[in-house]
């Protein structure tokens, strides 16, 4: 089977490159929280559809946003290649009453479940264009017409950040190999 190789392009916000799409989400959340991470997505949506600039008193802000979920989203395009050989530990019974946000209960128990259906709904250069869009588009000063799906990548780019979140708490352990079990 032939590797994936992707450049993450985390030089530009962790000031250092990333190989390792674990180390990615942990880097990545330390940068900025889900929480912030999500405020900053739903108020660039909100602008998409408005004649305003958003955040016209810092645009940087926005570049800076683009640059870290465009690496958090090639890291969660390599996670979908590690479902097989990982999973994510176990969580407290209490846990799962309250920090499920997005996500249903299978894919809370499974979050690596969310990386696979998002990009089998949508391909890498879907998202990276639908972030590259709504990026521009909500620096413009006027509305621009559009005639493409930006619900559907938004979506799934707010529950694979749930899914990287809950990751990132729970912690990950590799799935010890069932074919040298049986043999021992």
């Amino acid at each position: 089977m032939k590797k994936t190789k992707i450049s993450m392009e985390t030089n530009f916000w962790a000031t250092y490159e990333i190989e390792d799409p674990f180390e990615l989400i942990n880097a990545f959340f330390n940068y900025c929280t889900v929480d912030s991470n999500k405020n900053t997505l739903s108020e660039i949506m909100l602008y998409v559809y408005r004649t305003e600039v958003c955040t016209k008193d810092r645009p940087g802000d926005v570049f800076d946003f683009h640059s870290a979920v465009r690496s958090f989203v090639r890291g969660a395009y390599l996670l979908t290649f590690k479902a097989k050989k990982w999973k994510v530990k176990e969580a407290p019974e209490e846990w799962q009453r309250i920090s499920q946000a997005s996500l249903n209960k299978e894919e809370y128990q499974n979050p690596f479940l969310v990386f696979e259906k998002a990009f089998d709904c949508k391909t890498l250069e879907e998202y990276e264009f639908f972030l590259s869009e709504i990026v521009h588009v909500s620096l413009l000063p006027y509305k621009e017409e559009f005639d493409y799906d930006l619900t559907t990548p938004h979506i799934y780019l707010v529950k694979m950040l749930d899914a990287a979140q809950i990751m990132s708490e729970r912690g990950v352990k590799k799935i010890k190999d069932k074919v040298k079990n049986s043999q021992e």
